[in-house]
Formats: structure tokens, C-alpha cells, sequence
């Protein structure tokens, strides 16, 4: 023991658990919300929470207690200003730890108590539509740009020195002749805002996907997708599209919306 409250490990770090038993609540909010709350200002609130509870229902009731949260201030004028917390009744324990710049401290800043999951109430939801809209629309535009060599000797294109004979013609011709199989190619996550703007356009090609079909055009981690998919889609386990996915009504009006455009 290195200090009245922490542990000292091989490497010289400490973990610091005076905050160890102090509740803490974990929420899962849209990726539009983390970015706003990432370039709001530090000196004022992010937003607020309100906490109700309806005496005339049973304690099992879901309707008896409710979370919202009022958002103090958004970029985007579409952004819904209103959210609805649910909460999980059921969860792993969990604790949440923070680390210095340097690494050389470790602190435990307490136990999840509650866990959450971060909506737009029903209410916010046509505005919540015209910000994916928005979102969709600016991942459309194309940014690449096409440059042209005026060397036409092809100076540019030339081998470096020490690079000719180093690999045979008939080794490139076998390198060729050997397929790529995709479950030896390792896939990288992208950025989850533009994940779901792909999987919107995907969706509006047709309204109905299987898990296989989504990973091979995304080329995507399929557990990582499904986590996009549990979020955006609904699954249908019986009828005419059974083991299929397909938005959810809110983010299919958006859609709609947006062909309509």
C-alpha cells in the first residue's frame, strides 16, 4: 500500500479508490447529442433531468417512474431539446475508473447505480427526423477531387531505384490468382455517426436486410452492426421478411421524408 486509499502496482501507478462507493448513473445518448455536449461550453449546464413519479400506479409499473431530459442549449436547430431516460432494471455491475494524461494514476470514481437509455420523446420526433435528414444529406456530398498529371512522361510513375528484380513476374501472377477471403481480412469499425448515415442509404435502396447482406456492403464487424442495427431497426422473427431487418417507424418517416425530397 502506497496511499491511505490506493494500491501500488509493478509499473509505479496508483489506484485511487476514495470514490469508490459513490452512485453514478451510466446513459447511452445519440452520437448528434455527445457531439453537441463536446463543444458546449464548460462554464454552463449540459442540461437538466427530471425525475417523476405517478403515486397512483403500482412500483412495477414502468409508467411509474419516469426520467427526462431537458437540453440547455443545441447547435443545430433541429435537435430535439427533449429526451426520455429509460432505465434498465437489470445489468452486470459495473464501475467506472478515470486515468490521467500521464497514466501514472488511476482512479475509481464510483459504482453504476442506474443505467440508461437516451430517446427523443415522441413529441421531438419530426425534428429529430429532419436532423437525420440533415446528417444524411451532408454524407452524400462528395468531397474527393480528381487531379490531374501534366508530366506526361510519367516521371511520377516510375519504379524507385533497388525496386526492379526484387519480385519475379511469377510471383506477382500468383499473388493475383489467390483470392482474399473476407474472414482472414480483419474489419475496422468506422465512426459511428457515419455508420448510421450509410445504413440509412442502404435502407432506402430497400426496406428489408439480413445481418450477412448489411456486413458485406458496410464491411463492418457484425457484432459492432448489430449494436447500430438493435438501435435504428426492428427484427422480424416471423412472416413474409422473417430474419430481416427494417427501420423503425420514426427513422423510416425520415427516410420517406427524404425521398420525397
Amino acid at each position: 500500500m502506497e496511499e491511505e486509499n490506493g494500491y501500488g502496482g509493478s509499473s509505479g501507478s496508483t489506484l485511487e479508490t476514495s470514490k469508490a462507493e459513490r452512485s453514478v448513473w451510466l446513459m447511452k445518448c445519440p452520437v448528434a447529442v455527445a457531439k453537441s455536449w463536446q463543444n458546449h461550453p464548460p462554464s454552463q449546464p449540459l442540461s437538466k433531468v427530471v425525475f417523476s413519479i405517478d403515486p397512483l400506479l403500482p412500483e412495477d409499473d414502468p409508467a411509474h417512474l419516469q426520467f427526462t431530459m431537458e437540453m440547455s442549449g443545441t447547435d443545430s436547430v433541429n435537435m430535439a431539446k427533449s429526451y426520455s431516460l429509460n432505465m434498465f432494471k437489470d445489468f452486470v455491475p459495473m464501475c467506472i475508473f478515470s486515468e490521467t494524461s500521464e497514466g501514472d494514476k488511476v482512479s475509481m470514481e464510483g459504482k453504476v447505480e442506474h443505467k440508461f437509455d437516451m430517446k427523443p420523446r415522441h413529441e421531438n420526433i419530426d425534428d429529430y427526423g429532419k436532423l437525420c435528414r440533415e446528417r444524411t444529406k451532408k454524407s452524400m456530398i462528395k468531397n474527393r477531387q480528381v487531379q490531374v498529371i501534366e508530366d506526361i512522361r510519367g516521371v511520377h510513375m516510375r519504379p524507385m531505384p533497388g525496386m526492379v528484380g526484387l519480385v519475379s513476374s511469377n510471383f506477382k501472377e500468383k499473388k493475383r490468382t489467390q483470392p482474399v477471403k473476407q474472414t482472414d481480412t480483419k474489419r475496422t469499425r468506422r465512426d459511428r455517426g457515419e455508420l448510421e448515415d450509410i445504413m440509412f442509404k442502404l435502407f432506402e435502396r430497400q426496406p428489408n436486410w439480413a445481418l450477412k447482406q448489411l456486413v458485406q456492403e458496410t464491411d463492418q464487424p457484425a457484432q459492432f452492426l448489430k449494436e447500430i442495427l438493435n438501435e435504428l431497426c426492428v427484427y422480424n422473427k416471423r412472416g413474409a421478411n422473417q430474419g430481416t431487418y427494417e427501420l423503425k417507424p420514426e427513422y423510416k418517416k425520415s427516410v420517406e421524408d427524404t425521398n420525397a425530397e
